[in-house]
């Protein structure tokens, strides 16, 4: 079957390799500056021990709420994590919300509460915003913007360039909760596994660690693509192999027996309140330990490392000993989670 090129597809939006060639390929030409063409999580403005992070991002999830959350908490804390993955402190949001006519008011104060909510928790402002109504069927029910800006550590610059072989890489916790909540939940209760979104702030947790360990290399959240999306991205802008062991990547039980009956691979799901962090080896230990101290962090594990022996590669260790190649996500296996 001849497959038409010409169109922005799903899978255009997931996260995996065709979104990225259409970053660069159509994006990056036309927009080509140094703040956007380091590709972080945020966008670094000012010198160096002065600098402000910047990021924005869009939350069109369906259903709006699910186990663990729903789309307000969400657009809070997805936005708040972009910024601590460049070690920035979050102090300010935007908000502009596109809105369906017809939207039930009882479900946009319900979205309000809970934006409410985790800004209070996480001492963030809402500084600017927007509100636009379209027509019925021109978006489901309500689209969220968000930007976000933080001041950055001082004295940090966490970028991929600075990652060097054996360098260890630590996933936070259980991976896929909350892509699999999302979907789930889409399934109207048809299949209960019980599992819940990981959907979290994590600057408690991270920005007193990277403060207290400065072998801290990079950060990454594994949103949209999941594990080995993310990990491929990494792998290619450090321009280094990562070879990962299967054995140590935690997967809970509930999330490992609804991704073998839905055919999934969870190393494809994505994850809102992780982050993988590439720390040099001789840190890695003490990084581990006060990850571990923070309710966030119980489940970290260092699940890989870096490797000079091949290039922009990520290389499974199987559990039955052998080894696999991980590529990125190139389809549209799930509904739409973030």
């Amino acid at each position: 079957m001849k497959t038409d090129n010409s169109k922005i597809k799903l899978g255009h939006g997931n996260g995996g390799r065709q979104m990225h060639k259409l970053i660069k390929d159509l994006i990056l030409p036309r927009f080509n500056n140094p703040w956007l063409n380091r590709l972080g999580d945020s966008a670094l403005i000012g010198p160096e021990n002065n600098r402000i992070a910047f990021t924005t991002d869009s939350f069109v999830v369906s259903p709006l709420f699910f186990k663990g959350g729903d789309i307000g908490k969400l657009a809070v804390y997805g936005t708040i994590n972009d910024l601590v993955m460049s070690a920035a402190v979050p102090k300010f949001i935007s908000l502009a919300l596109i809105i369906e006519e017809g939207l039930e008011l009882s479900v946009l104060e319900r979205i309000l509460d809970s934006i409410t909510l985790a800004c209070k928790k996480e001492k963030v402002k809402v500084a600017t915003g927007d509100i636009k109504v379209v027509e019925k069927g021109a978006c489901d029910k309500i689209f969220i913007n968000t930007s976000g800006i933080g001041y950055v550590l001082k004295g940090r610059d966490l970028t991929p360039s600075s990652i060097e072989p054996g360098d260890a890489i630590i996933i936070t916790g259980n991976i896929a909760e909350h892509g699999l909540a999302v979907l789930l939940g889409r399934r109207g209760g048809e299949l209960d596994f019980n599992v819940k979104s990981d959907c979290a702030s994590l600057a408690g947790m991270l920005l007193p660690a990277v403060s207290k360990v400065a072998s801290v290399r990079f950060m990454r959240d594994p949103t949209r693509g999941g594990l080995a999306t993310t990990l491929n991205e990494i792998a290619e802008a450090a321009g280094l192999g990562v070879t990962l062991e299967e054995k140590e990547i935690p997967v809970s039980g509930k999330v490992r027996a609804a991704c073998e009956l839905l055919g999934i691979d969870p190393l494809y799901i994505a994850n809102e309140g992780k982050a993988l962090i590439v720390v040099k080896k001789s840190g890695s230990a003490r990084l581990l330990r006060l990850l571990k101290d923070h309710p966030l962090g119980k489940n970290a594990r260092i699940i890989g490392s870096f490797t000079a022996k091949f290039k922009k590669r990520v290389v499974l260790n199987t559990l039955a000993g052998g080894e696999r190649f991980i590529d990125m996500l190139i389809s549209e296996p799930l509904p739409r989670i973030c």
